[in-house]
C-alpha cells in the first residue's frame, strides 16, 4: 500500500537532507523526496517518523542453509593445516540430515536476520537441489520453491540464483557424497531452470531471478556458455579465486589463474558478480574494475575460512564496484562486513582510512554508499539510494541511542559501523513492505519458533 516516510535525516544522491517525506507507491517505489524548509513543533503530515533514513543494503551472496552449522566447524582437525577444505568436510556431513522443511525454516530465519542487521534483499546462491541421495525430488524445483516460502514469509526483497554445479574438480571427477545434491548435467539444469522461472509468479513482483555457474571447478566450458545462454537476462554470479589451492588448480590445467581465465574467455559485464575475487594480480585487478563486473565480497566468512584479504583499495582506484555478503552466515552483521573489510586492509597496509576517496573523506559514508550501490547493481535490483524511480528499500536507524544521539552526517556511519552494532536498526522496508516495525520482525514469533525446534533437531542429529 502507499506510504509516507518523514526522516528528521536521510542520506540520498544529493547529500545528507535535513526534514525530508519520501513518499512510495502500491509497487514499492519512490514516487518523491519532499524537503521541508525547517523542522516546526508540527511535524509534516506522514504515516512514519524516524530519525535517520538510509538506503538499505542488498547482500550480495548467501548459503542460507549453512547458517545451521555455525560455530559446528571451530575445532582443530587433526592435520598440518585447517583451512577451507577441511571446513567444507564438515559442510558436506550436515548436508546428509537436511530437509526440505529444515531448508525453509532455516532461510527464514537466515532472512529475518539480516532485515535485522539492515539488509532489505539478498540473493540466494542456491547450489542444494536434491534430497540427501542426490536424487531429484518429484517437483525438480522442490527446493528452490522453499527459498521462495522463506522469502514470502520474511518480506525480503528476494534475488534467486539456481546454481549449476557439474564435477568434483577440474579433472571432471564425479561428484561425491555430500556434492550428490548439487549435481546437474546441462540438460537436468536447463529443465530446472525453466521449473524456477515458471514459478517466478508466487513472488512479489520485485523478486529477480538470474543464474550462477558455480565455479570453474564446478563447472566445464560447456556449462559455462549454457548457463549464458539459459538466462538472458538478470544477474549472472560465480566463485572465483577463493582459495589459493583454487588458483593453484586452475592456473596448473590452464595456464592462467582463475580471474584472468574468465575475463578472457567470457563475456564479462554489468551482469557479472564475480564472488570473492580474493587472489588476483594486478593486472586482473585493474580489468575486472574495467570489466563493470561487481566484486561480491564475503569479509566475515573470508575471514572465518582464512582465504585472505581482498586488494580493496586498488581495485577501487580503477574504478572498481562492490557489493556485501553473508556467504556462511557464520554471523549476519551488515556493519561488521564493513568494519571487516576496512580493518582488513588497515591491518594488511599498517595504515588508518584506507577506503575512502579525496571527494568523500568519511570512511563509512564511502563504504556504505558503495556497498548499497554495488550490491544493488549485483543482484539485478533498482535500489541503494533515496530517490525518485527507485525501490522503497529503506531503514531507520535510531537517532535516540546513546551510540548515535546528536550526530549528524557522515559521523553516523562513522559510528555505526566502527563504534557500535546493528541494534540501532529500527525500521526496514522492502520495496515498500514494512518488515521490521520498531526492531521486531513482522513474522519474528512463527519464525523464530520454527527455526528453533528446526536446529534443536538438527544439533541432535548431529
Amino acid at each position: 500500500m502507499a506510504t509516507t516516510i518523514f526522516a528528521n535525516q536521510a542520506l540520498t544522491p544529493k547529500g545528507w537532507l535535513q526534514n525530508i517525506t519520501a513518499e512510495i507507491d502500491h509497487d514499492g517505489v519512490i514516487t518523491d523526496i519532499v524537503e521541508h524548509a525547517s523542522k516546526t513543533k508540527i511535524l509534516p503530515t506522514a504515516d512514519h517518523h524516524v530519525g535517520i533514513l538510509l538506503p538499505a543494503m542488498c547482500n550480495v551472496h548467501s548459503h542460507s542453509f549453512q547458517r545451521a552449522m555455525g560455530g559446528l566447524a571451530e575445532t582443530k582437525w587433526p592435520s598440518a593445516s585447517d583451512d577451507f577444505w577441511t571446513w567444507r568436510k564438515v559442510m558436506y556431513r550436515f548436508l546428509e540430515i537436511l530437509s526440505p522443511d529444515d531448508i525453509e525454516a532455516i532461510a527464514a530465519q537466515v532472512h529475518m536476520e539480516m532485515i535485522k542487521s539492515g539488509f532489505a534483499a539478498s540473493a540466494e546462491f542456491h547450489y542444494l537441489h536434491h534430497d540427501p541421495q542426490g536424487q531429484p525430488y518429484s517437483q525438480i524445483e522442490e527446493l528452490s520453491l522453499r527459498h521462495f516460502s522463506a522469502a514470502r514469509q520474511s518480506g525480503i526483497g528476494y534475488t534467486h540464483l539456481p546454481v549449476l554445479y557439474m564435477q568434483g574438480g577440474l579433472d571432471g571427477r564425479e561428484l561425491q557424497g555430500g556434492q550428490l545434491r548439487f549435481g546437474n548435467n546441462i540438460d537436468q539444469f536447463e529443465t530446472l531452470y525453466s521449473s524456477i522461472s515458471a514459478q517466478m509468479g508466487l513472488l512479489p513482483k520485485d523478486s529477480v531471478l538470474g543464474i550462477a555457474p558455480h565455479s570453474l571447478r564446478a563447472v566445464s566450458h560447456d556449462g559455462l556458455h549454457a548457463c549464458i545462454n539459459i538466462a538472458t537476462s538478470g544477474p549472472i554470479h560465480i566463485h572465483a579465486a577463493e582459495q589459493e589451492g583454487e588458483v593453484k588448480e586452475v592456473k596448473a590445467v590452464f595456464g592462467i589463474p582463475p580471474v584472468r581465465w574468465l575475463l578472457d574467455n567470457l563475456p564479462v559485464d554489468h551482469r557479472w558478480c564475480f564472488i570473492h575475487a580474493t587472489h588476483m594480480d594486478n593486472t586482473e585487478i585493474k580489468d575486472l574494475a574495467l570489466s563493470r563486473a561487481v566484486a561480491g565480497l564475503c569479509p566475515i566468512t573470508e575471514a572465518n575460512l582464512g582465504d585472505g584479504i581482498f586488494e580493496a583499495s586498488q581495485f577501487m582506484q580503477h574504478g572498481g564496484k562492490f557489493g556485501i555478503g553473508a556467504d556462511s552466515n557464520v554471523k549476519i552483521g551488515l556493519s561488521e562486513e564493513l568494519r571487516m573489510l576496512e580493518v582488513s586492509q588497515r591491518l594488511r597496509d599498517r595504515k588508518r582510512v584506507v577506503l575512502s576517496s579525496d571527494a568523500l573523506a568519511s570512511n563509512g559514508r564511502f563504504l556504505y554508499s558503495q556497498a548499497a550501490t554495488g550490491g544493488a547493481k549485483a543482484i539485478g535490483r533498482n535500489s541503494g539510494r533515496i530517490e525518485k524511480g527507485a525501490l522503497a528499500d529503506l531503514i531507520a536507524l535510531d537517532d535516540q541511542s546513546s551510540a548515535l544521539v546528536g550526530l549528524v552526517g557522515d559521523t553516523i556511519l562513522d559510528t555505526w559501523i566502527f563504534s557500535c552494532n546493528d541494534n540501532v536498526v529500527r525500521e526496514v522496508w522492502a520495496a515498500g513492505r514494512h518488515i521490521l516495525q520498531d526492531g521486531r520482525h513482522i513474522n519474528e514469533e512463527q519464525i523464530a519458533g520454527r527455526f528453533f525446534n528446526t536446529i534443536k533437531k538438527l544439533r541432535k542429529a548431529l
